[in-house]
């Protein structure tokens, strides 16, 4: 691997499979926002003890996700983590009183009781979901920034790229970017309570609870992502031509997935996947499969958009100040040595997957019941 266009294509793509990871782990968002929908206290508790086992890995992944991007295209990793830093420092701030409230939440002693954490919860799964996804929608919306490369070389102001005096807030006011972070939000309620049918065992009202959210909020999200996509693939966008000089092209994620027509039949595949995985579960009472239907769709889905976002020459954030700003995984990315050294270390990522896949299947091996809550060890 010693072609730096080969090893960049690698990078995006391996980020793009960090992406689809984290966004299916944010079952674990959706269903802390719905602790308190008609839920019982022993129902709530069996709930939080479910999420409970797995909240670290969404955590886990969003870091190795940022640290991803640090390594291997660090202008984006400053650029927007640097300059949109209200925006991050919202999302972050929404994982770590996440962190504490399973931490804390049934501790003895605890002063402010369990509600409090529960509404950190519930925070965490609102804005996180949401905020994210208004992140996420920067990849192809654009951001307010511009990048000035020779500023390294200026000892009075060696900063090379400015943000918007509102440093990522503004991102919240485009509608385009709320309409992917609310596409999230109800992508991972749906996931989230498919989760709980297949996680909780016992009540069988518990169950016919979660079925209705999955149709209700599973209905939503499939209205607000076919809107995101029409979206999208009419939205116009930039391309670096070999000079690095960057044209403007409409309808531009249209051709690429188009282009690369075995992504298009991923992506087909993947959306049907994701509907089966929803109508299936809010149709058949006896069916406890969903999560893995629709978290593969919904993996593979995150994949595409990830890939025609970047590949081709695609700036994968544009800047709407400055068009030749854009960022693309060429002009964005660390050194052939820096490239080709973590190429090897990455070998170690499927042994990772598979240890993960381990204890997550040790974890679920037994449905989480009221018995089993009284005699858990440790309630979170």
């Amino acid at each position: 691997m010693d072609n730096i266009e080969m090893l960049q294509s690698y990078w995006w793509l391996l980020i793009a499979v960090l992406g689809a990871a984290l966004v299916f782990l944010l079952f674990v968002q959706g269903g802390q926002t719905m602790l308190y929908c008609k839920n019982s206290f022993e129902e709530r508790q069996m709930m939080v003890n479910s999420l409970g086992r797995k909240w670290e890995l969404t955590f886990t992944t969003l870091v190795v996700f940022g640290g991803a991007f640090f390594a291997s295209f660090p202008l984006f990793y400053s650029t927007s983590f640097g300059g949109a830093y209200w925006l991050w420092m919202l999302i972050l701030l929404s994982f770590v009183v996440q962190a504490f409230s399973y931490e804390f939440r049934r501790k003895r002693g605890n002063l402010y009781g369990t509600r409090v954490y529960d509404f950190f919860l519930l925070f965490n799964g609102v804005v996180g979901c949401v905020l994210l996804g208004v992140a996420v929608g920067m990849f192809f919306f654009g951001g307010e920034f511009t990048v000035a490369r020779d500023n390294i070389l200026d000892p009075a102001s060696p900063v090379i790229s400015r943000w918007a005096p509102t440093h990522g807030l503004e991102a919240i006011a485009s509608w385009e970017n709320l309409l992917l972070g609310f596409t999230v939000f109800f992508l991972a309620r749906t996931l989230g309570a498919m989760y709980f049918i297949n996680n909780i065992g016992g009540d069988a009202g518990f169950a016919r609870r979660m079925r209705r959210h999955v149709l209700v909020s599973g209905l939503l999200f499939a209205v607000l992502f076919v809107t995101f996509v029409v979206v999208l693939l009419l939205r116009s966008g930039y391309r670096a031509d070999f000079g690095g000089e960057f044209i403007h092209e409409p309808n531009i994620y249209l051709h690429n997935l188009l282009g690369m027509w075995w992504l298009a039949a991923i992506f087909l595949v993947a959306v049907l996947a994701v509907l089966y995985g929803i109508f299936r579960t809010a149709f058949n009472a006896g069916w406890r499969c969903g999560i893995w239907w629709a978290g593969f769709g919904v993996a593979a889905v995150i994949v595409v958009l990830f890939l025609i976002a970047g590949y081709g020459g695609t700036a994968y954030l544009p800047s709407t100040v400055d068009p030749q700003s854009s960022l693309t995984i060429a002009n964005s990315s660390s050194s052939l040595f820096t490239l080709r050294t973590m190429s090897y270390v990455s070998v170690l990522i499927p042994f990772v997957l598979a240890y993960i896949a381990y204890v997550w299947a040790k974890m679920n091996a037994t449905p989480i019941t009221e018995a089993e809550l009284r005699d858990e060890p440790h309630q979170y």
